[in-house]
């Protein structure tokens, strides 16, 4: 695995619990929080790959 790889992950499962938190402290069901921090860290991997790239 490369370092940049490695860093598009890394930086993607930091951002998936912080949306996740943060969208429990809104006031949303669990379940939608989890749903919303899953789907923001797979999202923001292919971002992230060519931001960091």
């Amino acid at each position: 695995m490369t370092l940049h790889t490695a860093l598009a992950l890394l930086t993607a499962v930091v951002t998936g619990p912080v949306v996740g938190g943060l969208t429990v402290l809104s006031g949303t069901a669990t379940a939608g929080a989890i749903l919303a921090g899953l789907l923001s860290a797979d999202g923001s991997v292919p971002v992230l790959r060519a931001f960091i790239g």
